[in-house]
Formats: structure tokens, C-alpha cells, sequence
């Protein structure tokens, strides 16, 4: 065995542990006493796992974690209808332009997958403040759907320029608008890359902390998983039986979702190189 492939081998390994280890670390501490947790954190509970502590986190006066459940799906189904809504005949428009403003536009909304949205919360603030719009669920979808913008036009914009233009000039002898083109003709053909969009996005805004604690914060009552979670165990930090529960009672469904979801991501980021 060469050297180079000795050199991969080991990248991937330090990568794998890098991501597996405090996944593992997270999962079965989750089911261990705090004894066992601060004496041997790797190691196999002297007692064995017990569901209590994931019991105690589900009933837990301090975070109602079925509440938070509900609250950020309403979210994250809001968000995906918002962006469908604008991003979908946005994208349709630019891929479909000739014009060289419609590049121009491309690059301004592409240029948001360098921005890390934790440097937007600040003026952000400010707008949603002088538009009324600050410490409410309005405001907080908003900003939440503009931060999907991006890649989702990206996604969007690459798999409609694969799309013959015969179908929108058929449906356009047919009668139909340039929007009835889009939503009747090419959104159902779109399907693929609208899943890994949604998947994308969800996971996005399920693991979200800063932009809801900013900009719905405490005043709103309104918990989302990662923000009640850092509101229940905030004041018990110390306490690892209700830090580790609470964490994969937060993590659980999304690695669920994107679990099961890997294939679409993939279908969708690859069928625009399949029908070109």
C-alpha cells in the first residue's frame, strides 16, 4: 500500500472520529448516571443504560420538549412554503433570462452563500425593530426564509436551465402564462431538486440557535428545540443527566430526517447532471 492511499486512509479515519465520537459521546451518556458520565464518558455504565434520564427530560417542568417539537416543524413547514412561494418563480425567471441583469441578480443572491448568517443578526435587528417586525414569529420567518434564498436558487436556477424551452413555448401555444408555465409545466417536473431544497432547508432551520434566540427571544414565550434546550439546562449546565438527554431529544428527529432523506439529496443535486 502506497503512502498517498496509508495518507487517506488516515485522513478519513481522523474525519470519521472527528464526527462519530461526539455523536457517541452525546447518545450514551444520555442513559448513564452523572457518576458514570463524569468518571468514564467513553466507557460502559456500571449499571447499565436506564431510560429514566430520557423520561425525566420528556417531563421536564423546564422544557416542554413535545411543545418545542410542534413549534419548530410550524416553522420549518412555514419556511419551505415561503421559499416555494418566492424562490420557485424567482429561480424560473433567472434561468430562463438572457438579459445580463438576470446574471447580475444571480451573483447578488449567490454571493449570500459566503455570508454566515450570524454576522446579519445585528442589522437585521435593526430593520425588523423600525419594521415592527422584532420579537415576533412574522419577523423571525422572514429572516429565516431570506437565509434559504441562496441555496435554494442555486439548486433551483441549475436544474431549469436542464429543462428544454420547447415545454414552456408548447404550453405558451397552449395558452398558458408564464407563471401558469412554471407551476403547471415545470415546478412538477422539479421534484427531486425541490426535496433536497426542503430537506436542506429544514435541517437548516431545525438546528438553528442564534437567529431564534436573537430575534424571537425569551419576551415571545416562544421556544424553539435549540432555544429551549439552552433554557432548561442553561441553569443546570453541571447536571450531565439532563444536559445529554435534552441534547438528543433536540438532535434525534433531524439525524432521523437526513437519514432517511440522504437519497433525495442526492438524486436532486445530481439529476441536473443526469438530464444534461
Amino acid at each position: 500500500m502506497s503512502a498517498r492511499v496509508v495518507g487517506r486512509v488516515l485522513a478519513v479515519l481522523v474525519l470519521v472520529l472527528a464526527m462519530v465520537g461526539p455523536l457517541f459521546l452525546m447518545v450514551t451518556n444520555a442513559f448513564k448516571s452523572q457518576h458514570d458520565i463524569t468518571t468514564e464518558p467513553f466507557g460502559w455504565p456500571t449499571h447499565g443504560f436506564s431510560l429514566k434520564y430520557v423520561g425525566s427530560a420528556l417531563t421536564s417542568p423546564d422544557f416542554n420538549v413535545v411543545a418545542a417539537y410542534g413549534v419548530t416543524l410550524l416553522f420549518v413547514v412555514a419556511i419551505n412554503v415561503l421559499n416555494l412561494l418566492v424562490v420557485g418563480p424567482a429561480s424560473y425567471a433567472i434561468a430562463r433570462g438572457t438579459r445580463r441583469y438576470h446574471r447580475i441578480v444571480m451573483l447578488v443572491l449567490l454571493a449570500g452563500l459566503f455570508i454566515p448568517s450570524q454576522t446579519l443578526v445585528i442589522p437585521v435587528i435593526y430593520v425588523l425593530k423600525v419594521l415592527g417586525l422584532m420579537g415576533t414569529i412574522p419577523g423571525f420567518l422572514l429572516f429565516e426564509t431570506t437565509l434559504t434564498v441562496p441555496t435554494t436558487v442555486f439548486l433551483f436556477v441549475a436544474f431549469v436551465q436542464t429543462v428544454p424551452r420547447e415545454l414552456d413555448e408548447a404550453a405558451k401555444i397552449d395558452g398558458a402564462s408564464r407563471y401558469g408555465t412554471f407551476w403547471r409545466v415545470i415546478f412538477p417536473l422539479m421534484r427531486p431538486v425541490v426535496a433536497t431544497a426542503m430537506v436542506l432547508n429544514s435541517v437548516g432551520v431545525w438546528t438553528d440557535f442564534v437567529n431564534p434566540q436573537f430575534i424571537l427571544g425569551p419576551q415571545s414565550g416562544v421556544y424553539t428545540v435549540t432555544t429551549g434546550v439552552y433554557a432548561a439546562i442553561s441553569r443546570l449546565s453541571t447536571d450531565y443527566t439532563v444536559v445529554y438527554p435534552n441534547m438528543l431529544l433536540a438532535t434525534a428527529p433531524v439525524i432521523v430526517f437526513y437519514v432517511l432523506m440522504q437519497r433525495r439529496i442526492i438524486g436532486g443535486l445530481t439529476s441536473g447532471a443526469i438530464k444534461g
